[in-house]
C-alpha cells in the first residue's frame, strides 16, 4: 500500500463545499460527523476493487473543523473513487449507529459506480463514490422559463420510456436513448418532461445479488446528488453525469423543460433492520426522524424511514443538492415525491409555515424553477390545496378522483367535474393561489394507465408478489363488459372514447395537463397499477401501439397545439361567472336543455361556455369562445345551445364520439352547429364548439 501526505497547512481561505472539491493539484473531501470520533478515507484504483488501495486518517486536530472533517489530497484527478468510514458510538438508544467497518457513500458525491458486491466478511461494500468534474460546454444554454400556467408536462421513465426492443434507437434505456427520442416529444407538443427518480437509488440487494423484484421506480434514494447510473449508456465512472447535461441540453434546444421527480422524504437505509450505507453511519439522529426511544424510525413514508427535512443540516443538504440540479446540470423544476413530510417538525408534528417548504419557495437560486408538490404522505397527510404559498403548484389528487368518477358515469358528480375543469378554485383560491397552482393530472406512474383505466375494473397486481394486497383499492374504473383486453369492436370502441373524453377534459381544463407516457398511444400494464417493480415489458413503452393508435395520437397532438393557442383554457386567473356589460360572464354553465343547471341533481350531461378573455388578459387576440358539452351517462342526450350563445357561428373542434378523422379538427374548420341550435352526443361522449 503506497502512502500519500495530505496538506495541513491548507486553511479555509472560504466556506467550502461538502463531498469531493476539485482544487489545482488535488481534491479536498468535506463530510459532516458531529459524533465521530475517527473518520476516513478510503481510495479505490478500479470499480470492481474489493479493497481499498490506501487509507487516509483524518486528523482531529488538524482536518476537523467544528463538526466538519476536511482532508484535501494532492495528486487526485476525476475519477477517483472512494468511500468515508467514521469511527463513534455504536449507542442505538441514542440512535447512533457509528459502525467502524462500514464502508460509507459521501452524502454530496456527484456520481456512484459499480454496485453492491458480494461479501463473505459482513461488510457491506456499497457502490463507490466518484471525484467528478462538472465541467460541460452548454453552449450557452439556460432554463427555458416556459410560464408555469402554459405548460403541457408528459411524466415519464428514463429506461421505461426506450428500453422495449420496438423502440427502435440505438442506446435503449439511457439518457441517450430520450435524446433519439425527442423528435417524437416535440411532434406531440409537450413543453416538459417530468423524469421519474433519477438521483442513485440501489439496483442490487446489498450484497450484490440481482433482485426478482427490484424498485424499478427509483423511489429508494441512495445518494441525492448524483445522476442514477444505470441509466448511463457509457459504464465509465462518471459518465452519467455527462450524458445527463447531453440529455439536459438537447431537450432545451427542443424547447422542452426538464422536472425532476425528487425524493427527499425516505433513502434506501430502511429501518433499524436496515444497512448503514451513508447517513446512518455519519449522524444517524441528524438526518432522520426517530422515535421516542431511538432505536427505531419514524416512518411517515411507508418505507421504512423519514428523512429529518426541517432538521438545519439536512435543510442545507437539501437546498445544496436542489441548486446543485439547477445551476450544474439546468434543471428546469421539481416534484417533491410525498411532500408533506418536508412539512413536518423534529418530533413529526405537521406545522404551519414550515421552514423548509417556505425556505424552498423563496430560495433566490431557484426563483426561476417550477416547484411541485406531492401534497400528502403516507401516514395520513393530505394537504392538497393548503401545501406552501403561491410559488408551489400541486399535484391536484381531487381533480384526478373527480374526473374519472364522471367518466365512469358516478351519479352526483357533476359539480365536482365543473369545479375542476374550472382549475379547482375551492382548493386554491382560499390561500390566493391561481389556477396554475393545480396540476391536473387523470393518470400518473402510480395507478392505472389510461388504456387500463378504462380496461379493468380490478387490479391485477399478482406479479408484484405480494398476493394482489397492493396498490390502491379505489380506482374508479371500468371495463365494459370485458376485464382485460377484447376483440369486440363495440366494447373497444367505447374504451376509445373514454380514453379521448379524459384526454379532452385534462387538456382543456383551467390549471396546468400532466400526461403520462404512452397514454397517447394506450399503453397497457396489463392490468397492474402498482408496477415499480417490474423493469420488464409490464412497464416499458411498447412502442409498436404507436403505429397502431395513430389516430389516437392525432387527437392528443391536436388537443395540446388547441390548450397552447387558447388561452381561453388556461387563464392565470380564476373564472368569476360573473357577467359582463353584454351579459356574457367568463365561464356559464348549462343543464342539456340550455337552462340553469340543478347542482343538486343526480343528472350528469352538462354544457359549458367559456367566453374569450379580455383584451387585458389575451393581447394577441387569439383567443375564442369555446362552447362544450360533455354527457358521461351511459344514454344519448340531446343538447340545446343556451340562447344566449345561438347567435354565433359555432364550428366544431372534436367531438369524441366520431371516428378519425372526423373527431378532431386542428384548424378548426369543423362543421358547423346545426341551425336548430341543437346537438345530439351518444353515451360517454364529449363535443367541443368554437366560436368563428
Amino acid at each position: 500500500m503506497h502512502m500519500r501526505h495530505t496538506q495541513p497547512e491548507l486553511q479555509f481561505t472560504h466556506m467550502l463545499p461538502y463531498g469531493a472539491v476539485i482544487g489545482d493539484s488535488g481534491v479536498q473531501f468535506v463530510v459532516f460527523s458531529r459524533s465521530a470520533t475517527e473518520m476516513r478515507l478510503l481510495l479505490y484504483d478500479d470499480v470492481n476493487d474489493t479493497e481499498p488501495v490506501e487509507i487516509l486518517n483524518f486528523d482531529p486536530n488538524q482536518n476537523r473543523w467544528g463538526d466538519i472533517w476536511s482532508i484535501y489530497v494532492p495528486g487526485l484527478q476525476p475519477g477517483q473513487l472512494y468511500h468515508f468510514q467514521a469511527t463513534g458510538p455504536h449507542d442505538p438508544a441514542r440512535g447512533l449507529r457509528f459502525d467502524a467497518n462500514a464502508r460509507l457513500i459521501d452524502p454530496y458525491a456527484k456520481a456512484l459506480a459499480g454496485t453492491f458486491q458480494p461479501s463473505t466478511d459482513g461488510i457491506i461494500r456499497p457502490p463507490k463514490c466518484v471525484v467528478v468534474d462538472d465541467h460541460f460546454d452548454w453552449a450557452g444554454d439556460r432554463h427555458l422559463k416556459t410560464d408555469i400556467s402554459e405548460s403541457v408536462i408528459y411524466e415519464m421513465h428514463v429506461r421505461g420510456f426506450t428500453n422495449h426492443e420496438s423502440s427502435g434507437v440505438e442506446h435503449p434505456g439511457s439518457y441517450l436513448g430520450v435524446i433519439e427520442k425527442i423528435p417524437y416529444l416535440k411532434s406531440l407538443g409537450v413543453t416538459a418532461v417530468e423524469l421519474m427518480p433519477v438521483h442513485e437509488f440501489p439496483i442490487h440487494d446489498v450484497q450484490g445479488n440481482k433482485l426478482e423484484r427490484p424498485n424499478y421506480w427509483g423511489y429508494d434514494s441512495m445518494a441525492f446528488f448524483a445522476p442514477h447510473r444505470g441509466y448511463a449508456w457509457d459504464k465509465t465512472p462518471g459518465a452519467q453525469v455527462t450524458e445527463f447535461k447531453q440529455m439536459v441540453k438537447a431537450l432545451h434546444e427542443a424547447g422542452i423543460e426538464v422536472i425532476l421527480d425528487v425524493v427527499f422524504n425516505h433513502t434506501c437505509e430502511g429501518n433499524e433492520n436496515g444497512p448503514v450505507l451513508s447517513f446512518k453511519g455519519l449522524e444517524n439522529p441528524v438526518y432522520y426522524m426517530l422515535e421516542n426511544d431511538a432505536r427505531y424510525y419514524k416512518n411517515y413514508s411507508g418505507c421504512g424511514n423519514a428523512v429529518n427535512g426541517n432538521h438545519p443540516i439536512v435543510r442545507e443538504m437539501i437546498f445544496h443538492c436542489l441548486r446543485h440540479w439547477v445551476h450544474n446540470y439546468h434543471i428546469d423544476g421539481f416534484r417533491f415525491d410525498l411532500a408533506s413530510i418536508l412539512s413536518r417538525d423534529r418530533s413529526g408534528n405537521l406545522v404551519p409555515n414550515p421552514p423548509l417548504v417556505e425556505a424552498i419557495g423563496e430560495d433566490p437560486l431557484l426563483a426561476d424553477t417550477k416547484i411541485i408538490a406531492e401534497a400528502w404522505d403516507a401516514a395520513g397527510a393530505y394537504q392538497v390545496g393548503s401545501f406552501g404559498d403561491d410559488r408551489w403548484a400541486e399535484w391536484n389528487g381531487r381533480y384526478r378522483d373527480d374526473a374519472r368518477g364522471y367518466w365512469r358515469g358516478d351519479g352526483g358528480t357533476r359539480g365536482a367535474l365543473a369545479t375542476r375543469l374550472s382549475g379547482s378554485a375551492d382548493l386554491y383560491q382560499p390561500g390566493g393561489r391561481p389556477p396554475c397552482a393545480s396540476i391536473n393530472f387523470i393518470t400518473s406512474h402510480d395507478g392505472f394507465t389510461m388504456n387500463d383505466l378504462v380496461s379493468y375494473r380490478e387490479k391485477h397486481n399478482l406479479a408484484n408478489g405480494e398476493d394482489n394486497r397492493d396498490g390502491d383499492n379505489n380506482n374508479h374504473s371500468e371495463n365494459f363488459g370485458v376485464e382485460g383486453p377484447t376483440d369486440q369492436p363495440i366494447i373497444d370502441a367505447l374504451r376509445l372514447r373514454q380514453i379521448k373524453n379524459m384526454l379532452s377534459t385534462l387538456l382543456l381544463s383551467q390549471g396546468v395537463p400532466m400526461l403520462v407516457a404512452g397514454d397517447e398511444f394506450r399503453r397497457t400494464q396489463k392490468g397492474n397499477n402498482n408496477a415499480y417493480c417490474q423493469d420488464n415489458e409490464i412497464s416499458w413503452l411498447n412502442w409498436a401501439l404507436q403505429e397502431k393508435n395513430t389516430e389516437l395520437i392525432r387527437f392528443v397532438r391536436a388537443l395540446i397545439q388547441f390548450r397552447k393557442n387558447q388561452p381561453t383554457v388556461r387563464r392565470r386567473t380564476f373564472l368569476t361567472g360573473v357577467p359582463n356589460s353584454v351579459g356574457w360572464a367568463d365561464v356559464s354553465w348549462y343543464s342539456a336543455l340550455g337552462t340553469a343547471v340543478d347542482w343538486h341533481s343526480s343528472e350528469l350531461p352538462i354544457i359549458c361556455l367559456l367566453a374569450a378573455p379580455t383584451p387585458e388578459e389575451d393581447p394577441t387576440g387569439c383567443g375564442r369562445d369555446v362552447l362544450l358539452m360533455l354527457n358521461s351517462s351511459s344514454v344519448g342526450c340531446r343538447f340545446m345551445i343556451p340562447a344566449i350563445a345561438r347567435s354565433l357561428k359555432w364550428q366544431m373542434f372534436m367531438d369524441t364520439s366520431l371516428t378519425s378523422p372526423k373527431d378532431i379538427y386542428p384548424d378548426l374548420n369543423g362543421p358547423l352547429l346545426p341551425e336548430s341550435g341543437s346537438y345530439t352526443l351518444p353515451q360517454k361522449s364529449m363535443a367541443v364548439y368554437v366560436a368563428n
